[in-house]
């Protein structure tokens, strides 16, 4: 019966017409990215809503968040990319070793995290940015979200398993569950039970431990093709290479966007709790935007995967073509309504604040012009990664929130004060995308010339 499943799963990845499995796996994703964001931007709207030093130190815990889904991104993506194509390549033995050896390596050091910020929470929140006079506000939230550290991590993993074996529906379930659950316990945990910011990372403590529950059960209940159990897990070092240089594109990404959150915080620091108040919402508003991008991106992402270990590099293709498309329309289309309504947005978090809207405004709008060339970025990098040309995705990964933004937070602010801040990021996707275009063109030259060397079948 196994395998019936999975040659049923091989046709439908291998013969689907391209806009059809593209769109079927992408919204799917795209839910599921979407609500990954919206567990902190729900905290930040509720949070703001007791005072700017409050919604600051939800940005501040974000960057220790963005630390943990580097780990739990890097070993997800990278089993998911490597058991894309063993299912393509109709090994599925080696699938569930990829995937059962990312998901317990996940959950160990997720507990070697939760261990490590249990005994030293405040010194890592001044590392990471906070103030005096937002610093109590941290602690009060990044207490509880160290303890979701674990399931963080875990959940990520068991995500991108699913996504990259075809069933994105599958996962969306597990992560929107959690995501409404934590925006109808933020208000009740935060305002009724008077808990405060407390009250917010308990809310997102046990939504992420109700969405790693669900995420798990579609294994435990053979809703998966993979078979994820503890007997499958590899102690070859090769594997876990395999596993982290494949991942590697997700670790430079997320890890320096964390760098990033630290740099950008600290540099808002002389302009006080309201700069970091602002830029906070705006990096959250922009990501809840690329998620749309990114979502649609990972979608893509299985697609190529899968036909390139088949060797349907027509289909790889087409799947590109198509996923750029789509992916740069919709966001012009959101890059245009975010900057026309971009200090209503800013008020729906900070109404009574000016300060905060007026900053948060403008970064807002600098990174609105820079979101629709995000999209060949996104997907480049995207293709890179599932078709295992993990040096060139890293590099592409490292440009936007490391080799052009640290940089740039670093330098501009000297030279032009809070503009430097607010403008940054901005400048930093324009680079970005101006080197993912070589990129791009040198990948689909090189796969003419693999193309030539088999007889591809048409589609």
């Amino acid at each position: 019966m196994d395998n019936n499943r999975n040659e049923k799963q091989y046709i439908k990845m291998t013969q689907t017409p391209i806009p059809k499995l593209v769109s079927t796996l992408a919204v799917p994703t795209t839910i599921s990215m979407l609500v990954t964001s919206i567990y902190n931007l729900a905290d930040t709207f509720f949070v703001s809503q007791l005072s700017t030093s409050a919604s600051s130190a939800v940005g501040i815990v974000f960057s220790l968040q963005t630390i943990v889904q580097a780990v739990g991104f890097t070993l997800g993506m990278g089993a998911g990319s490597l058991l894309a194509r063993r299912l393509g390549e109709k090994n599925k033995k080696a699938a569930d070793t990829y995937a059962s050896t990312a998901f317990f390596t996940a959950l160990a050091i997720g507990l070697v995290i939760l261990i490590v910020g249990k005994l030293f929470t405040p010194q890592i929140m001044s590392l990471l940015g906070a103030t005096e006079t937002n610093l109590g506000y941290t602690l009060a939230y990044g207490n509880y979200i160290i303890w979701g550290v674990p399931f963080i991590c875990a959940s990520f993993v068991l995500n991108n398993i699913l996504r990259s074996e075809g069933k994105a529906a599958l996962s969306m379930i597990g992560l929107t569950t959690g995501g409404i659950l934590n925006i109808i316990l933020d208000p009740i945990f935060i305002f009724t039970m008077k808990m405060e910011t407390a009250g917010a990372a308990l809310a997102t403590l046990i939504s992420q431990a109700i969405s790693f529950i669900i995420l798990l059960v579609m294994f435990l209940f053979k809703k998966s093709n993979i078979n994820l159990s503890i007997k499958n897990v590899s102690f070859k070092p090769k594997t876990y290479g395999e596993i982290v240089v494949t991942g590697m594109p997700s670790l430079s990404r997320q890890g320096l966007a964390s760098i990033a959150t630290v740099l950008l915080n600290t540099a808002a620091n002389p302009y006080g709790d309201e700069a970091i108040a602002a830029m906070s919402i705006a990096t959250k508003v922009a990501m809840l935007v690329f998620c749309v991008c990114i979502g649609i991106g990972q979608g893509f992402m299985p697609v190529a995967g899968y036909n390139y270990g088949a060797k349907r590099f027509d289909r790889v293709r087409k799947a590109f073509k198509f996923t750029i498309a789509t992916d740069t329309i919709i966001m012009i289309v959101l890059a245009v309504g975010i900057f026309i309504f971009a200090p209503s947005i800013m008020k729906i978090f900070r109404a009574e604040d000016a300060k905060v809207i007026e900053i948060g405004t403008v970064a807002m709008r600098a990174q609105c012009i820079a979101m629709p060339f995000m999209a060949t970025t996104i997907v480049a990098n995207s293709l890179l990664q599932s078709v295992g040309k993990s040096v060139m995705a890293t590099i592409l990964s490292c440009c936007r929130q490391g080799l052009f933004f640290i940089p740039l937070i670093l330098i501009l602010p000297g030279l032009w004060g809070l503009a430097g801040i607010e403008y940054s990021q901005a400048i930093s996707d324009a680079l970005t995308f101006a080197v993912s275009v070589p990129f791009t063109i040198w990948f689909f030259k090189n796969l003419k010339k693999e193309e030539q060397k088999i007889d591809t079948p048409a589609e």
